[in-house]
């Protein structure tokens, strides 16, 4: 069944962007693309690799890459399937989550997913972009849900993709053996929120957000 694409927090002109709830966790697989060329990237199939491509399908975007934010499951079970059936690059995380991604087949027998290990074409580091259909997002490393989470910045259209680094409301789970509280703190605020209050960000799971709500209201952070 087509899956439907959901909310679209992109803003009129430029990118676009909608998100397609993926895996038992309700995963936000996000679409995003370029509204005159209709290319675009597939960020973080956690899952669910036909709804996905059905949504591809109902948008009408070419996929030019998936993107990965970090090596959990629900954010890169569906990668090496979608890969194979698209034949596009894969782009991130950091290299710190090549552990994540080589485990992800056990990763997926744990909560009885099916998941295959990958290894990204390209992983990113701090100060690399990675460009959508033109557009360019500027990588931000915010280690502490996972060593190697990326966020992703669009400086013009003033749109972050932060995976699991930050929710409305919340912050990434950092009870991982490799997980590490203060670094996510320090990464938010000193990487997300100074990039302003009207930047909106869609996070891997729920409502998207904006930095200023968030720096106003989430009590992990004020």
């Amino acid at each position: 069944m087509a899956a439907d694409p959901g909310e679209q927090p992109g803003r009129s002109g430029g990118l676009k962007a909608a998100i397609v709830p993926v895996t038992p966790f309700q995963q936000n697989c996000t679409l995003i693309w370029d509204e005159q060329s209709k290319a675009g990237a597939i960020v973080d199939p956690g899952g669910d690799v036909d709804r996905i491509q059905a949504a591809v399908a109902q948008v009408g975007i070419t996929v030019e890459k998936i993107i990965l934010t970090h090596g959990h499951i629900d954010h890169a079970g569906g990668a090496a399937d979608l890969r194979d059936a698209l034949g596009v690059p894969v782009e991130g995380p950091h290299e710190a989550d090549a552990f994540l991604l080589a485990g992800l087949e056990a990763q997926g027998r744990s909560y009885g997913m099916p998941a295959r290990a990958i290894v990204p074409d390209r992983w990113l580091e701090e100060g690399d972009e990675v460009e959508v259909a033109g557009h360019r997002f500027s990588v931000l490393h915010c280690p502490g849900h996972s060593p190697g989470s990326v966020v992703l910045f669009n400086a013009a259209m003033r749109l972050a993709l932060v995976g699991d680094v930050l929710f409305r409301g919340s912050i990434g789970r950092t009870d991982f053996p490799y997980g590490d509280h203060d670094a996510l703190i320090q990464a938010i605020k000193g990487k997300l929120l100074p990039l302003g209050d009207d930047v909106t960000f869609v996070c891997g799971h729920g409502p998207t957000s904006s930095i200023g709500a968030e720096r106003a209201s989430n009590p992990f952070i004020i």
